[in-house]
């Protein structure tokens, strides 16, 4: 049995000029079934005429051109329209005379430049044609020259049409293109200020407050230990994100792995922010990107803590269920920096998108005290 699809997909990886000459000959084949013997198109009337040798160059004319009609097509409409004037002449009236509307068509659809020359040559050609088969013919009247001069141009028209629809089909994908790029390249620029905000933040910290322990050796060396491992973190999360530019890098390797929450928490702690961690329920399995969402939210109130509130008594509670996890970061604003959790507002702002995009609510709030409390409920997309 064929496989119309495999028949299809070898046929196509044929050059364009192969299919084209493969159309050209059918034509010329047809033209000399006796069968199809001068009833093809007749225009001014001229009196039939037997097949000769003259013929099987004119016939050979009209149809061989078609071999590039779509990377030359200008020069195969001339080719052709040469052909198709000798064949009314001298009232062959081949079916290759059909030669003459795939040109127009081709010139319509692939001709890119002097497109309105073209048409205007062709036309005035078209004039002495009509004028002379006119005088020789047996009198048709002159009706009939014009109706077939606008069939003529109905085919050039549909592949015009056929040129801008292709256009804008090419022009729409384009944009779907772009679009999908901006997408990633704002993906991955949030992965990237999540990552890098949180992980420099807490070195930056920890650098500062190893100024304060140079009489005290080994709580020195504690810090400067505590650095180099965040530095090494950062590394690793980096390249998790470098990842992302891979084709064939699984998406479901950037999803935290449980106990990331409890985690991320000793890591702010160890850069000097009390922290109070509290994680209820039992994550969904299928939880699609809720998970690396909360894990996100939790991340970004984490760094604006150290960077804003750093020293105030912060509270991380986490609340899992079937449908949705709920994350709560809030601080008293009792440190010494304390101040408003906005900063540039893009780890925010980009956060809040996140959240909405899958139906879920993100507040941010100031307390008393100068503190401040992130809320927000992620739905994951589980069904009970």
């Amino acid at each position: 049995m064929i496989d119309h699809r495999a028949a299809l997909t070898l046929w196509r990886r044929f050059d364009v000029t192969g299919r084209d000459l493969a159309l050209g000959l059918l034509l010329l084949g047809s033209s000399f079934l006796p069968v199809l013997h001068n009833h093809g198109t007749q225009l001014g009337g001229m009196p039939a005429r037997s097949f000769d040798a003259l013929a099987v160059a004119v016939v050979a004319l009209e149809c061989l051109p078609l071999a590039v009609r779509r990377r030359w097509p200008a020069a195969c409409l001339l080719l052709v329209s040469l052909g198709f004037a000798v064949d009314q002449l001298r009232g062959y009236h081949s079916v290759a005379g059909t030669a003459l509307a795939i040109a127009l068509l081709s010139v319509g659809a692939h001709l890119e430049r002097r497109r309105r020359a073209t048409a205007i040559l062709f036309s005035a050609a078209y004039v002495p044609l009509a004028v002379v088969l006119f005088q020789l013919g047996s009198g048709e009247p002159p009706e009939e020259f014009v109706t077939f001069y606008l069939a003529l141009v109905l085919a050039w028209g549909i592949g015009a049409w056929l040129r801008s629809t292709r256009a804008a089909e090419a022009e729409r994908r384009r944009r779907v293109a772009e679009d999908t790029r901006a997408a990633e390249r704002t993906r991955i620029a949030r992965e990237l200020h999540d990552v890098v905000t949180h992980h420099v933040t807490a070195m930056v910290v920890q650098a500062e407050a190893a100024r304060y322990l140079t009489a005290a050796p080994d709580r020195l060396d504690q810090t400067l230990t505590a650095v180099t491992d965040t530095g090494r973190r950062a590394m690793t999360d980096l390249r998790h994100l470098l990842d992302l530019l891979n084709p064939d890098h699984d998406a479901e390797a950037t999803t935290p792995a449980p106990g990331s929450f409890g985690t991320l928490v000793e890591q702010t702690r160890q850069a000097g922010q009390p922290v109070e961690f509290t994680e209820e329920g039992t994550p969904a399995e299928s939880s699609g990107s809720a998970d690396l969402v909360a894990y996100r939210v939790v991340q970004e109130a984490l760094t604006n803590a150290l960077k804003h509130a750093h020293g105030s008594r912060t509270s991380v509670q986490v609340h899992h269920s079937e449908r949705e996890i709920t994350v709560e970061v809030s601080t008293d604003g009792s440190g010494s920096q304390a101040g408003s959790p906005v900063g540039s507002g893009r780890g925010l702002a980009g956060l809040c998108e996140r959240v909405a995009v899958l139906g879920g609510d993100f507040i941010v709030d100031r307390q008393a005290g100068a503190g401040f409390a992130v809320r927000a409920r992620i739905p994951t997309g589980s069904r009970s």
